[in-house]
């Protein structure tokens, strides 16, 4: 058996990326947990899975929009175990926007968190991911196809991240591998969504059911540790979703 792969997880503290950390820790990797404010419950995952197994699971606070704080989670996770295999860019900022009332500091922070930290990330770390034949994962959206109303910058953020691992792929390959994977309805937003209006969506999605977070984390796992040939590529989890116009 190969050495464990050593995976840096931002926004890693719940949702989705805590289930990516949980099934990643698993199969056998080291987690680097990035959180911006969710000490908590970073704290108690890292507890959690150091308590399967000893030093497997580090944390780091920090806003990814400061480059300095930036930089500093790359050298502290390539630091950590020796190299990073695997860069997950899960971290998000997600809330509406009506266009008339659009600022420049919401613009900023939902482009910084879904587009700019996860380039400058990847800038950060390609050198120790082309050293270990590593990969990127983002987590994308299905929005950034065809935009969510009321979501204009958001939308516009995540298709910069779609076009961002196409264009990676290409820039990091063949040594790099850079893909990502695309929710569909998996969790409802932190802010209040009425029962209609989920059954409005659940009713537009082909399985008739909202997916769960490790529906995205197996998606994440297979491209990390099944998907040798597939670079530039984007996996859309949806129940179907998207089958829709």
């Amino acid at each position: 058996m190969g050495r464990a792969k050593n995976v840096l997880i931002t926004g890693a503290a719940k949702r989705i990326g805590a289930a990516c950390a949980r099934l990643l820790h698993s199969e056998g990797c080291n987690v680097f947990l990035h959180y911006r404010s969710s000490s908590a419950e970073a704290q108690r995952l890292c507890y959690e899975l150091n308590q399967q197994r000893p030093d497997s699971a580090k944390i780091i606070q920090a806003d990814l929009l400061n480059m300095a704080e930036l930089e500093t989670v790359a050298r502290e996770a390539c630091l950590a175990w020796g190299g990073i295999d695997v860069l997950l860019n899960n971290a998000s900022s997600f809330y509406p926007t009506a266009m008339p009332d659009v600022t420049e500091q919401q613009w900023d922070e939902l482009l910084g968190s879904n587009l700019k930290a996860p380039f400058f990330l990847a800038k950060a770390l390609a050198e120790t991911l082309a050293d270990n034949n590593g990969c990127i994962v983002n987590i994308i959206d299905i929005h950034a196809e065809r935009g969510l109303s009321g979501y204009p910058v958001y939308s516009i953020a995540k298709a910069g991240l779609a076009a961002m691992t196409r264009i990676l792929a290409k820039e990091l390959g063949p040594a790099v591998r850079v893909n990502g994977v695309a929710p569909g309805a998996i969790l409802w937003p932190d802010h209040d969504l009425s029962e209609s209006a989920r059954l409005e969506i659940l009713q537009r999605v082909i399985l008739k059911r909202r997916g769960e977070p490790d529906d995205i984390a197996k998606a994440v796992l297979f491209l990390v540790n099944n998907a040798d040939y597939i670079t530039g590529q984007i996996l859309t989890v949806d129940g179907g979703r998207t089958l829709f116009c």
